[in-house]
Parts: C-alpha cells; sequence; structure tokens
C-alpha cells in the first residue's frame, strides 16, 4: 500500500509541475520593468515573456504585442523557448508512462516488476522535462540580472524611462513547476527500488518448502 502512495504522490507532483511550467511558459510576465519617473499616473509598466511583449498603464489597460520575427530575437529568448517547448513535450509522454505503470492501473500488464519498470521510466522522463526547464528559467533569470546591473550602471538621462527589468511572476512560477516536477519524478523512479510488503515471494526470498505428507497412519491396536 506505501508503494501505490508513493507513486501517486510522486504523479500528483510531477503532474503539478508539468501544468506550472505550461502556464509559465504562456504567461508573458518573465521580466518587468522598474520604473524610475516621478509622474505615476503615466507610469508604463512593460512585460516581456517567450512570446510577447506587453504594456500596461495605471489606469489598467493591458496592450500585448506578439513577437513577429524569431530570428531577431536575443540567443537566450531562443534557447529558453526551445529548452521549455522540449519540456512540455516530455510531460505527457512521461504522464502516459507514469499512469501506465502504476501499482493502482491495469494497463501495462500484471507483472509488478515490469509495471514498476514503467513507472520509474515516466518519473525518468519527468526528471528530465524538469532539468530542461530549471536550465532554461535560470538561464533567463542569470540574464536578467545581467542586464538589470548594465541598466542601474548606466541609467538614462530621462526621467520617465525604466532602469531595467526585474523577475517577473512567470519566471518564479517555472522555478516552482521544474522543482515540482524534479521532486515527483524522483518519487516515481525510486519505486522501481522499492520493494512493496505481502510476504516472503514479493521480496524475492524462496517459499519454505514443506515436507511431503503421506497417507493418514491407522492406529494401532
Amino acid at each position: 500500500m506505501a508503494h501505490g502512495g508513493l507513486q501517486a504522490l510522486g504523479l500528483a507532483l510531477a503532474g503539478a509541475g508539468w501544468l506550472a511550467l505550461l502556464a509559465a511558459t504562456a504567461l508573458p510576465q518573465w521580466e518587468v520593468s522598474t520604473f524610475a519617473g516621478d509622474n505615476i499616473i503615466t507610469a508604463l509598466v512593460t512585460m516581456k515573456g517567450l512570446w510577447m511583449s506587453c504594456v500596461s498603464t495605471s489606469t489598467g489597460q493591458l496592450q500585448c504585442k506578439s513577437y513577429e520575427s524569431v530570428l531577431a530575437l536575443p540567443a537566450h529568448l531562443q534557447a529558453t523557448r526551445a529548452l521549455l517547448v522540449v519540456s512540455g513535450v516530455l510531460g505527457p509522454l512521461a504522464l502516459g508512462a507514469a499512469v501506465a505503470g502504476m501499482k493502482c492501473t491495469r494497463c501495462g500488464g500484471d507483472d509488478p516488476r515490469k509495471k514498476s519498470s514503467v513507472a520509474a521510466g515516466g518519473g525518468a522522463l519527468f526528471i528530465l522535462s524538469g532539468l530542461l526547464a530549471l536550465v532554461a528559467c535560470s538561464w533567463y533569470g542569470h540574464r536578467i540580472i545581467t542586464s538589470f546591473y548594465d541598466a542601474t550602471e548606466c541609467p538614462s538621462t530621462s526621467s520617465e524611462q525604466n532602469l531595467g527589468f526585474e523577475f517577473g511572476s512567470a519566471l518564479f512560477l517555472g522555478w516552482a513547476g521544474s522543482a515540482l516536477a524534479l521532486l515527483g519524478g524522483s518519487l516515481l523512479a525510486s519505486s522501481c527500488c522499492s520493494r512493496g510488503g505481502g510476504g516472503a515471494a514479493k521480496r524475492g526470498y524462496p517459499r519454505a518448502k514443506t515436507p511431503p505428507q503421506g497417507p493418514p497412519q491407522l492406529p494401532r491396536p
């Protein structure tokens, strides 16, 4: 029972991490501008994502524009896109393998060792997906830090310009999704090594041989 519960917990965490990565990939709040002007009424907040950039005003209006040319994008943005797309594609494959290899499902055969290997394979795919997303988010975050310090060292002369960009909510969501995918995938992968209860036969020990019983002996007179 503990073996199946560990698989269910790993699947829930990894699935939640994959969904969080999908949401982070689609959201435009990867980096948010910091305002340095004095006029708060006409302040503009610029948000940049992987697929579009948005501008929000203090009145609540939001305007977004998709990136037109892929070749004109920076190298770190193209690499982040590619890594997160591959990470998102690995999610359904890992989810299918994990569900097929779980102890509480009937698909994938009845051999417990084979099902555990399939579940561990799904966990390995989740781990790979989380690692790709973690590399992408960390690379993007390092780029934001470098650009921010470059902007603060050479600030603009105009008071209505933004100093730089800081971490957005989508970037934190991507880090959280990567951590959940890694944790859930590790729990699923560990199911290949864990052994459930149920007697000596399930633990791999030989069964005790019972001596053959002959015909019942009649009592002597």
